[in-house]
């Protein structure tokens, strides 16, 4: 694949991971509006990983406090760094699952502009209901496991492209009445697991077909993603400790538009 076609993939991947508008379907869309062959699974779960780097350097503390949490947990104690790590491992439990068995019934997964277009728009208008009419009373320190259950079980939605992994478990947190930056924070810690078992098996495929040219494009956009994804990460989170998540919603809306119209043959 050439440099430019992986530089854009892994910056697209990067900057929308993490934003509630669809890592996924911009992917999928990449290929199609530039005509380019699609980048395949490996590729996706390559910057994924960069992805996955950059989520655990922001929130390294996070990340620490679970493990240590995890240790003491081992030895009967169970601690906030703990309780923590339990809800995101709850909430991963659905998503593995329902991942399992699309893997299973459709092993290349879904990939169709049409889809991809009435759920950018769709589940875009249900995160600004959510962030209008959801209270911003509770912190992360608010959580129960049933919260932890509900999230999860929204993030299973975000196996259909367009959906948005983050925005779809944005949504829930916020119907939930958790602050923007909570919501925000505990979306990006539950995207570690499913990420990392990702990467860990397209990895696994990527080492065994002995590709060197596809090892050194998937490296790279390792490192493109993980850059642009910190700032993406750092972008977002500063803007929602001041202001909501219309700009977000209003980005998908006009996406959704013009890829319906593009589905439809109205555009292009």
């Amino acid at each position: 694949m050439p440099l430019l076609h992986i530089a854009i993939l892994a910056l697209v991947q990067g900057i929308t991971e993490f934003l509630p508008i669809s890592s996924s379907g911009h992917l999928v869309l990449v290929p199609v509006l530039l005509d380019w062959p699609d980048q395949g699974l490996v590729i996706d779960v390559a910057v994924h990983v960069g992805i996955l780097g950059a989520v655990m350097l922001y929130f390294w503390r996070d990340v620490a406090l679970m493990i240590g949490g995890l240790g003491r947990l081992a030895t009967g104690r169970l601690d906030g760094g703990g309780r923590l790590a339990a809800y995101v491992i709850v909430g991963t439990i659905p998503v593995i699952i329902a991942g399992f068995a699309l893997n299973h019934f459709v092993p290349g997964g879904i990939r169709s502009i049409e889809v991809i277009a009435w759920t950018t728009l769709g589940f875009g208008i249900l995160l600004y209901l959510a962030d209008r009419m959801g209270m911003t009373l509770r912190r992360m320190d608010h959580m129960g496991f049933a919260d932890a259950v509900i999230i999860g079980v929204a993030q299973v939605l975000a196996l259909i492209p367009g959906t948005s992994r983050s925005g779809i478990t944005m949504t829930a947190a916020r119907g939930l009445g958790f602050e923007r930056p909570d919501a925000a924070r505990f979306s990006m810690l539950l995207s570690m697991p499913a990420i990392l078992g990702a990467g860990v098996l397209k990895g696994v495929e990527l080492y065994q077909s002995g590709d060197a040219t596809l090892t050194v494009s998937a490296l790279i956009a390792v490192g493109l993603a993980l850059i642009s994804a910190l700032i993406a990460i750092w972008a977002m989170m500063a803007w929602l400790r001041r202001s909501t998540f219309t700009p977000f919603v209003v980005y998908r809306v006009l996406l959704g538009a013009f890829l319906l119209a593009v589905a439809y043959g109205v555009a292009g």
